[in-house]
């Protein structure tokens, strides 16, 4: 395999608002250093694919507004190499973007896309994956997504089920043809998915060549793929930009789960064991914090003193003191100008909340 045909897609254009109030519209999740580790999430990405693509091959698809917050995170990269969307379109429009814009740079490439706010604590093994990935796909029409091997019958993660009566590919055994993806199960069939060993957590991690990804969305999604593909001469000028934002408003609101894999008979999955978390929400977040003896969860830089207090989240910034009495299994979290308290197990009505602040007080708030 040629390093220097690999490219990086990091999806970097959310506002993650389930960790409001500390992900904010101005600052998001993807540039915070949440788990204090020194390092926000999109600098760990990058410093996880970097040993497998050159700096030169990433591309980061974000919005606008962040632009200059992606350049600051990671100063290896060119202002050329963030790709910006005018409005959010999910994932297909954004991939097939990505993916287009490669094409036209070099059309024989492979590309692995990653959200931009993952943590993973098996880096090496992670990488070996990976790897083991683009080697697997390169000249084909493949798809291959990561799956991950479940440790608990989560409720908040979509499901990749293998077809085990089809054998596996890939040499080592650990590459198997996807037999169905489900969506966020409830309790009880997810404690079914995770007791029969054939399922495994989506990661949202996926590997592909460049040729392969596209001629899947031409017959998958065919408007978003023709769309994007008009603007092959334009990839890389300064007539870029204009024809993105000009195209964008229109193309399907469409997560590429949902539009491409799920349809395609071409779809295979790696499973993987490499200490992976979306760290989607609050509760995600606890899984993996450090926690004192009663539980609790205590971050931010802010002083805590705490009473007949357990497992509670409790994040406040530096310079601030909190005192917590009484509170069981609670979220206690404050940014700037707003805090945010509810039970951990209503942290999934977050997003609601957030919309009611918009409407009673403003954008400003959120």
């Amino acid at each position: 395999m040629n390093q220097q045909q690999n490219y990086c897609v990091i999806m970097a254009g959310g506002i993650g608002s389930r960790f409001w109030p500390l992900s904010r519209n101005r600052m998001p999740k993807q540039f915070l250093d949440i788990l204090g580790t020194g390092k926000s999430f999109i600098r760990s990405t990058f410093e996880r694919f970097v040993p497998i693509v050159p700096a030169g091959n990433f591309l980061v698809v974000t919005s606008e507004q962040y632009k200059s917050l992606v350049l600051e995170h990671l100063p290896e990269l060119r202002p050329d190499q963030v790709l910006t969307e005018p409005v959010r379109r999910n994932t297909a429009p954004c991939i097939a973007y990505a993916a287009s814009r490669i094409a036209a740079a070099d059309p024989e490439a492979n590309m692995v896309v990653s959200p931009s706010d993952h943590l993973i604590t098996g880096e090496a093994d992670f990488q070996s994956v990976v790897r083991e990935g683009l080697d697997f796909v390169a000249g084909t029409d493949k798809l291959l997504t990561i799956g991950i091997k479940p440790s608990r019958p989560e409720t908040g993660y979509g499901y990749i089920q293998v077809d085990t009566a089809g054998g596996s590919e890939g040499g080592g055994g650990a590459i198997g043809k996807v037999k169905t993806f489900t969506e966020k199960p409830n309790l009880e069939m997810a404690r079914i998915f995770v007791e029969s060993g054939e399922f495994f957590w989506n990661s949202g991690i996926f590997v592909w060549s460049v040729s392969g990804i596209l001629k899947a969305m031409r017959t998958y999604l065919p408007e978003v793929e023709a769309a994007f593909a008009a603007g092959r001469d334009r990839y890389g000028t300064p007539a870029e930009q204009p024809f993105v934002d000009s195209i964008y408003p229109a193309c399907e609101n469409i997560s590429v789960d949902y539009g491409v894999m799920e349809k395609s008979p071409d779809v295979y999955v790696r499973c993987g064991d490499f200490g992976w978390s979306d760290i989607g929400t609050w509760g995600s977040l606890y899984q993996h914090a450090v926690r004192d003896g009663q539980g609790n969860a205590v971050g931010g830089g802010g002083e805590v003193l705490t009473y007949g207090t357990s497992g509670t989240v409790i994040h406040v910034p530096a310079g601030k003191i909190a005192v917590v009495e009484g509170l069981e299994d609670y979220l206690v979290v404050e940014r700037d100008d707003a805090l945010l308290i509810c039970r951990r197990e209503n942290e999934q009505h977050i997003r609601n909340y957030v919309e009611d602040v918009k409407y009673r007080f403003g954008e400003e708030f959120v």
